[in-house]
């Protein structure tokens, strides 16, 4: 039986990616869904899906019962200025909702809407992203092999000449030099985004700048993972001198100078992408995990990936096209309200990537 998924923002950065994958599969019905009706239609024709142009703040409960979908999936960020409203939406209406999220608020607090999904049999997944769904099916394969996970130490370095969309530049903009809590040496301790600048040395591409970043993890691994003392997660940008900057930028923040730097989102992204022929399309990710094995001894592993040929944000796209899958073939069977964790293995997520031009090593 053909399925019907409505992906909001679906011409987009992450949304077309996601619209094409799925509208290969069959049984699955797409409907890019979107505000430019012109946008939604030629992409839709490009890839042979159905589309609908509407305002998720107006227009929504009209399109769900218009379109009549079995599952939503949101992409429109940023996700940290805004509420449940979609996904009260699909629940109300009896479809499964994803979304990309990778607000910590948000992400961390969509287990208000448990109750109410779990009645109307439906799944509402948020954070289907690389974090936390990537980050915690890696701890997961991985936590067998220590007796004590107590420190994870890991983040994403982005290439320049990569699609970066507004409502990702918003979303970091969002958090530069703001205070936010994260676990260190067993206590949670306040840090400041984009500080704590330092370089780290990746495989093939040397050395990138990494700062700070606010994630939900910061507030959902404490609690998944019990033994963990130290959990430090940064971001960063290929340029020295554009990571830098924003650096600076952040000590504005910090001091009170300057209130909201993701006012000035897309004069920001316009910028950075005038120095687009300076660098590389190849972004990287790395985790180290460190704590004691069965027998009490250290161990550390440390899991890396490359993404070459402006693959690297395709990566946040694997979960909901996984979970559509195996909503569709009734593999999952979950309903409520949760944080995308648990639901998609390593092997699964790793399995996804193999088309594109990504590897990963383990050392």
């Amino acid at each position: 039986m053909t399925k019907r998924i409505i992906v909001i923002g679906g011409y987009g950065n992450f949304g077309s990616f996601i619209s094409r994958n799925l509208a290969a599969v069959p049984d699955l019905q797409v409907i890019v869904a979107g505000r430019s009706r012109e946008k939604a239609e030629a992409f839709a024709a490009e890839i042979g899906a159905e589309c609908i142009a509407f305002d998720i703040n107006n227009d929504l409960a009209v399109a769900l019962q218009t379109t009549r979908p079995d599952i939503v999936i949101h992409t429109s960020g940023p996700f940290q200025s805004q509420d449940y409203s979609v996904a009260r939406a699909c629940i109300d209406f009896g479809c499964h909702y994803i979304d990309l999220a990778d607000g910590r608020d948000f992400v961390t607090g969509i287990g208000a809407l448990d109750k109410q999904a779990s009645e109307r049999g439906v799944l509402v997944v948020s954070g289907a992203s690389s974090v936390p769904c990537l980050t915690s099916a890696l701890l997961d394969a991985y936590l067998p092999i220590f007796g004590a996970l107590e420190e994870v130490d890991y983040g994403i370095t982005t290439a320049q000449r990569t699609g970066r969309g507004l409502a990702t530049t918003a979303a970091i903009l969002g958090y530069t030099g703001k205070p936010f809590q994260t676990l260190i040496d067993g206590e949670m301790r306040t840090v400041f985004g984009w500080q704590d600048i330092h370089f780290r040395k990746y495989r093939e591409i040397g050395r990138r700048l990494l700062g700070n970043c606010d994630v939900p993890d910061l507030s959902l691994f404490p609690n998944r993972y019990q033994d963990l003392r130290t959990l430090r997660f940064y971001a960063g940008l290929e340029l020295p001198f554009v990571h830098f900057t924003l650096w600076l930028l952040s000590w504005l923040v910090r001091a009170g100078i300057v209130r909201h730097l993701d006012k000035h989102a897309a004069f920001m992204l316009r910028l950075s992408n005038l120095f687009d022929f300076l660098g590389s399309s190849t972004s990287a990710f790395h985790m180290c995990m460190k704590g004691q094995n069965q027998d009490g001894h250290q161990k550390e592993i440390t899991f890396e990936i490359i993404a070459r040929s402006g693959d690297g944000p395709y990566i946040p796209c694997m979960p909901s096209i996984l979970l559509v899958n195996k909503l569709a073939d009734e593999e999952l069977h979950q309903t409520g309200a949760v944080p995308c964790m648990g639901l998609i293995t390593l092997d699964e997520y790793l399995s996804a990537l193999e088309p594109l031009d990504i590897e990963w090593t383990e050392c």
